[in-house]
């Protein structure tokens, strides 16, 4: 269950797909922990803004903005401000949760003798990724930084942060290494 979202658009008017009179307002989020892309409904007079940090559920005794999750929606149900709010938006979960996905780095398997699960990254082949393995054996990366520095690799969290976006697309793959199907 997802305790925090953070909003990729808001849409005080709801879609202009649905029909009737009464459109609520709708807020279009990504959850923090499992990465689920949800439709929710704002609490009456709540102020919400792409980008926000959001609680789902009340904390210290305080209700959330979000009166409550409509559905979960695919990403091609985001609207075209969602999609380009989501990179920045993957980027500041992975950069807050790094020892999470550091461990990706530091413990992911070989899959075969062929393949790892490091390959799965967009931008890493098969030198980069023994690279990887070599430098995790001498010592386990403390931070993005530090795995910068070791392999002259720019920016390894964007990394990340592109195989996330393929999961969330619905990109055929036997493999699904940081979003739940």
């Amino acid at each position: 269950m997802e305790n925090y979202a953070y909003i990729l658009d808001y849409l005080p008017n709801g879609r202009q797909t649905e029909r009737g009179f009464h459109r609520e307002p709708l807020a279009l989020a990504l959850g923090e922990d499992e990465l689920k892309l949800f439709e929710l409904v704002p609490r009456t007079g709540a102020k919400l803004a792409a980008g926000a940090r959001i609680p789902l559920v009340p904390i210290d005794g305080t209700p959330p903005p979000i009166d409550h999750v409509r559905r979960r929606i695919g990403y091609d149900e985001l609207t075209v401000a969602g999609r380009s709010e989501l990179p920045a938006t993957l980027e500041r979960i992975v950069k807050a949760n790094a020892p999470k996905y550091l461990r990706f780095f530091n413990e992911s398997p070989a899959v075969s003798r062929r393949f790892h699960l490091l390959e799965l990254l967009p931008g890493i082949g098969k030198k980069t990724m023994q690279q990887i393995v070599d430098e995790r054996r001498r010592q386990p990366f403390t931070s993005f930084e530090d795995l910068e520095t070791r392999l002259h690799l720019k920016s390894p969290e964007r990394l990340i942060v592109g195989r996330i976006e393929q999961e969330l697309s619905g990109v055929e793959d036997k493999y699904r290494l940081f979003v739940a199907p």
